[in-house]
């Protein structure tokens, strides 16, 4: 089945791996706003040869229906939240190892916090949180305007890095013509959604408090010009995920989509991050 009903929203997603579903961690991909799960299109293959894996794209993106009419209040990271715990329910699979890109990596830090006996780990990918409050602030009220694609466009559009080796030319057009596709109501609501209803789980140092409840060991791998802008480092992410097992790796010329401009590279990383959790104590709750 790949589709679910899941809060009133009919969910697309895929379940795939070995036979039985036996071996490895069940690994669960989340991508960011205004993207879907084809995203992960570079990871499924060399995931699924060890791993259950999971696929889905939240709600109102994708193959996904969502709240209608949109609203920041049904686009709520803690509303994606609230799904994929339903999710996971719905096909017996937790706890999972969440991969999260952007917005997906703190809608999969909430359900960290929110539903601990759910989530095994968590790879948090370019995760957008750590921003100081006036660039939040800023870019929350430019999507208040009449063309809130546009600006989505313009703030994820040529975001790359500046050597996307086979994808050079086509990883931009497609980021752009996604963007274009989805309703606009559904983009001012998910950007709100993050950026004005969210800044405690976005906006420091707030959200140090928040990120320090999960519970389970957490990857972050961030782009180091991300990183930049935000102001902060490396050493900022780890002290934010105090599960001993908890690493926080920085990549140097790589844009916001690392998994796609780096897919070989990132899949060693991370398969080889979930190879060590075995007897690493889960979290309970």
């Amino acid at each position: 089945m790949t589709y679910t009903v899941i809060n009133g929203n009919r969910l697309f997603h895929t379940d795939e791996g070995p036979d039985g579903h036996t071996t490895g961690e069940t690994v669960l991909f989340l991508h960011g706003a205004t993207c879907d799960s084809h995203d992960w299109s570079a990871q499924v293959a060399a995931f699924t040869a060890h791993h259950r894996v999971l696929t889905t794209d939240l709600r109102g993106h994708g193959r996904s229906s969502g709240p209608e009419p949109a609203s920041a209040l049904g686009y709520h990271p803690r509303d994606f939240a609230a799904d994929l715990a339903e999710l996971i329910d719905a096909v017996d699979a937790g706890p999972v190892v969440v991969v999260g890109h952007s917005l997906g990596a703190i809608a999969g830090s909430v359900l960290a916090v929110e539903f601990p006996s759910l989530v095994r780990a968590l790879v948090a990918v370019d995760p957008p949180y750590g921003f100081e409050a006036a660039p939040i602030a800023a870019t929350a009220a430019r999507f208040r305007t009449d063309d809130p694609v546009g600006f989505a466009t313009a703030l994820l559009g040529g975001i790359e890095g500046p050597d996307t080796g086979p994808w050079a030319a086509a990883l931009p057009v497609w980021h752009r013509r996604r963007i274009l596709g989805m309703d606009p109501e559904t983009v001012h609501a998910v950007f709100l959604g993050l950026n004005e209803g969210a800044t405690d789980l976005v906006v420091r140092p707030g959200v140090e408090e928040f990120l320090s409840r999960r519970a389970c060991p957490v990857l972050t791998v961030s782009a180091a010009d991300s990183l930049k802008i935000k102001g902060i480092d490396g050493n900022w992410d780890g002290s934010v995920s105090p599960h001993p097992y908890s690493e926080s790796v920085v990549v140097d010329g790589v844009g916001h989509w690392l998994f796609q401009e780096r897919p070989e590279e990132f899949n060693a990383l991370v398969l080889g991050w979930i190879a060590g959790l075995t007897g690493v104590t889960a979290p309970t709750g």
